[in-house]
């Protein structure tokens, strides 16, 4: 028995064999020559195989799978007998080239062909990509790049999980996830925890446990156990038989009834109807980004009108939280953002884009205000990665020439929070995104596993300029009533820690934003304290000298968690 200790990033304890991501594909050598004694017909039909196979075994898998998964795999089983590739593969071929080094050089020509046409075909583009590396695989007999077949639930070990990596993720099969790499705001994580997956990150080691060994995974505890005793045996059973949860019932408080709004965090209509369904009380956080991403140009304002009017009609009447684009960082855009930043994180991001580009977000607020218009949702409005009140000042004057009425802005870096007080007081509201708080704050990019401990939430220093926030709020209210309430929001990933979630209501946040899943968890335990208690837990956090003094000090004080399995 092995004791491996994480970072626990979803709730839950687990048992199952462990199955591994295979590495990268590696590129082949660029030098190499085929075989002595092979023919150029030979390793044509060679490739034609690799590639035939690639797709019976994507069409097989698209048939076991369904929605986005399903579309997914089916496109790039096309795209394995694309002939355009084959054929370009085949040039190199005739012209000595080894054979996987042949299908590697015809995958970035025709990956490059497809991104200059722009639009659905520059989409298709990670399809090339993904069918290269998978043929090369085939050719090489290394295992195909992806989320690995297995006909039993398993646990999914690695160093860290890609976006591209999840689109065949089954949360039938994979019923937990350890990283050795990856922070509480890694994409693991945040998966994780859209997937109600038990989830353990920047756990050192864990991407080399063998395959099929036998794994416990406490995803609160943040342990992986390798060949667990009887007593983590015991644990996951009462977990799989525990109760389950209740539903969220579209109110979230305390059990003496102080009203903390419980909101979701979406991405499209889609994910806004699902909101909807799940009982959430509006929406705290919609990230506009999906209009603009995968694009080369900007979207016009009657392609975003219909974006945002598919979210606001999910909600008719109740709030909506639209974020202005974030573009920047670790989402460029060709006709907006620079590539060339030496430091993109600390660069033109958020709403610093209108001094460069001028234009992109007067014409988001117009495509925002007509979908309002059209709609009976209570529209928010706040811009990303302010940090002066000046800029505050500017926000508003633009949402107020586009006619919206509650500008607002999101609170992510330190300065935002210190100056919190004359921030509020040009704009109506602040949203804290706490996972850019958190790394900002500590100086920690939160995908490297080595600052999992530093990119935390929970760190006393985070913890203190969210209290800041909310005080600035309180005396910007006091100082202009008339002007009304000054409210503050958390819509990171923070709000979807039911622990930490009581701690953000006891200093007097007013909403809470997260993802869907996370709703019934966080209202359970939400309604298990009164008012007073979630204050005073709240303080004894406040005053922790470390992350895991306050984590444990509120968690040992909620025993609802440990009912839970939570």
């Amino acid at each position: 028995m092995r004791t491996i200790q994480g970072i626990g990033v979803s709730a839950g304890r687990v048992l199952g064999p462990s199955r591994r991501m295979p590495p990268p594909v590696p590129e082949p050598d660029a030098e190499a020559k085929p075989a002595p004694g092979s023919t150029v017909d030979g390793e044509k039909s060679r490739l034609k195989d690799a590639a035939e196979a690639v797709r019976g075994d994507l069409k097989h898998r698209a048939e076991t799978a369904s929605g986005d998964a399903k579309a997914v795999l089916d496109a790039t089983a096309m795209m394995a007998s694309d002939p355009m590739l084959l054929k370009a593969a085949g040039k190199h071929i005739n012209a000595g080239m080894a054979t996987d080094r042949a299908i590697w050089e015809a995958g970035m020509e025709v990956a490059a062909m497809l991104q200059s046409l722009g639009g659905y075909m520059a989409e298709r583009t990670q399809d090339v990509l993904d069918v290269r590396a998978r043929i090369v695989a085939e050719l090489n007999g290394l295992p195909a790049p992806g989320i690995p077949a297995s006909d039993v639930p398993f646990i999914l070990t690695a160093v860290e999980l890609a976006p591209a990596d999840t689109a065949t993720l089954d949360p039938a099969m994979v019923i937990g996830l350890v990283t050795s790499e990856g922070g509480p705001q890694s994409h693991t994580a945040i998966l994780a925890r859209s997937l109600g997956l038990p989830a353990v990150v920047g756990a050192p080691g864990a991407d080399e446990v063998p395959d099929g060994a036998e794994i416990y995974l406490d995803g609160a505890a943040g342990t992986v156990v390798v060949e667990p005793g009887e007593e983590e045996r015991e644990a996951a059973h009462k977990y799989a038989a525990r109760s389950a949860l209740p539903a969220f019932n579209g109110t979230g408080s305390t059990s003496d009834g102080y009203l903390v709004p419980l909101l979701a965090n979406v991405g499209s209509g889609k994910d806004a109807r699902a909101a909807a369904e799940a009982g959430a009380e509006g929406i705290g956080l919609l990230r506009t980004e999906f209009c603009f991403l995968g694009r080369d140009t900007e979207p016009t304002i009657e392609e975003q009108v219909a974006a945002y009017g598919a979210v606001f009609e999910a909600f008719p009447g109740r709030k909506v939280v639209i974020r202005t684009l974030d573009a920047g960082a670790d989402k460029p855009l060709p006709f907006l953002t620079d590539a060339t930043e030496p430091n993109p994180a600390l660069g033109v991001r958020g709403f610093r884009t209108d001094r460069s580009t001028p234009g992109v977000l007067a014409r988001q607020l117009e495509a925002i205000a007509a979908a309002a218009g059209a709609s009976t949702a209570d529209v928010w409005v706040m811009a990303p990665m302010v940090s002066t009140a000046e800029e505050a000042a500017d926000f508003a004057v633009m949402c107020a020439g586009a006619g919206l009425g509650m500008p607002g802005v999101m609170v992510e870096v330190p300065s935002a929070a210190i100056m919190s007080e004359a921030i509020l007081s040009r704009v109506r509201f602040a949203s804290l995104g706490t996972n850019d708080l958190t790394q900002y704050t500590m100086a920690s990019d939160r995908q490297l596993g080595s600052l999992a401990s530093l990119n935390d939430p929970w760190q006393p220093a985070v913890l203190q300029l969210i209290s800041a926030t909310v005080a600035g709020a309180a005396r910007a209210t006091a100082l202009d009533p008339a002007a009304g309430a000054r409210t503050v929001g958390v819509c990171g990933e923070a709000a979807a820690d039911p622990a930490l979630a009581v701690v953000l209501a006891g200093m007097g946040v007013n909403t809470l934003s997260m993802t869907p899943r996370a709703l019934s968890t966080v209202g359970t335990v939400l309604a298990s304290v009164t008012h007073d208690q979630a204050k005073e837990l709240s303080a004894r956090a406040l005053a922790a000298h470390s992350a895991a003094e306050a984590r444990t000090i509120v968690r040992s004080r909620l025993p609802i968690l440990e009912q839970l399995g939570l």
